[in-house]
């Protein structure tokens, strides 16, 4: 079993990072939906993966092989590709149609499915602290959308299909970990995301539309770079950080990742107007709050358990 090396202030800082520019991405990309696709920009996150990721890979010789793998492995590669695929455009798409709060908030569902998925598929035990933290995720869910509940549940408008797509991104997440954890008993994580980076790229192409790239302008073009580097620095200062820290630890200041979004969308739309941003009430942030301390008690359950 891999041991943390102890640095803890190290993994707390790269844990940060990884939540700040997690938080700063449906900003980013809701800035971004107004001039191109959802499947342009899909698109573009996918390629750029492939070709940096792939060098990594092929400089190290770790280009993953299929051809000795059983079926079941290449299903599980299929799931984990259409997982994968399904969530990026499914959140994009749903993204267009909410705020940057919203999608962020409702998309804290992912992980709390993969813990039901595990529970089901693989007979995993779901521990009190868990059940406890799936009450307040969902409590607070209900509570950040409080007075706007009853017209989404009685007027299926705009927003309620931008919420159905993001949870529907959410199961597709779900779906994609799942599949990704069997995965790492053959392939590195790296290698597993490449092959979906691959595939993305393939798979979106025909959907490209070039027009609305080539008049980008400059700034744009700097958030359309910002968009494709994120994940691959993300998830590089993620990686780096379960090497310095606890990964139960890193995953509860991941969860702080929704607040960050809600704070930065607040303060851009502060100094630009323009930008759609949620007008929140007091029960909105409490309900926000609840789905943070959710996501929190979820991932820290197993080291509460052993200390209580």
């Amino acid at each position: 079993m891999h041991q943390s090396s102890g640095r803890v202030g190290l993994g707390f800082s790269l844990a940060l990072l990884t939540a700040v520019l997690w938080g700063l991405l449906p900003i980013a990309l809701k800035w971004l939906l107004s001039s191109m696709s959802a499947a342009t920009i899909t698109w573009i996150r996918f390629m750029v993966a492939a070709v940096l990721v792939g060098v990594v890979l092929l400089v190290h010789k770790k280009i993953p092989s299929l051809s000795a793998l059983t079926k079941r492995k290449k299903l599980l590669i299929l799931i984990a590709i259409a997982g994968l695929l399904l969530n990026y455009i499914l959140y994009l798409n749903g993204l267009f149609l909410l705020t940057a709060e919203t999608a962020q908030v409702v998309i804290q569902l992912a992980p709390f499915l993969m813990m039901l998925g595990a529970v089901y598929l693989f007979k995993e035990r779901l521990l009190l602290w868990q059940k406890i933290g799936a009450w307040l995720l969902v409590f607070g869910l209900l509570l950040f959308f409080n007075d706007r509940l009853a017209l989404l549940l009685t007027q299926f408008g705009s927003e309620g299909y931008g919420l159905l797509l993001v949870i529907a991104a959410a199961v597709a997440w779900a779906c994609y970990a799942l599949a990704q954890k069997q995965l790492l008993m053959s392939f590195n994580s790296q290698q597993i995301m490449w092959l979906i980076y691959m595939a993305g790229a393939l798979c979106f192409l025909p959907a490209v539309e070039l027009a609305p790239v080539l008049e980008l302008s400059a700034w744009q073009w700097g958030i359309v770079v910002f968009c494709c580097l994120n994940t691959i620095v993300a998830y590089g200062a993620f990686a780096e950080a379960l090497q310095h820290w606890q990964a139960a630890n890193v995953s509860a200041v991941l969860a702080i990742t929704p607040l960050l979004t809600i704070g930065f969308a607040q303060l851009l739309a502060y100094f630009y107007p323009q930008f759609p941003s949620e007008s929140l009430n007091a029960w909105a942030w409490v309900g926000a709050l609840l789905v943070v301390v959710g996501s929190m008690l979820t991932a820290l359950a197993p080291m509460l358990r052993q200390r209580l």
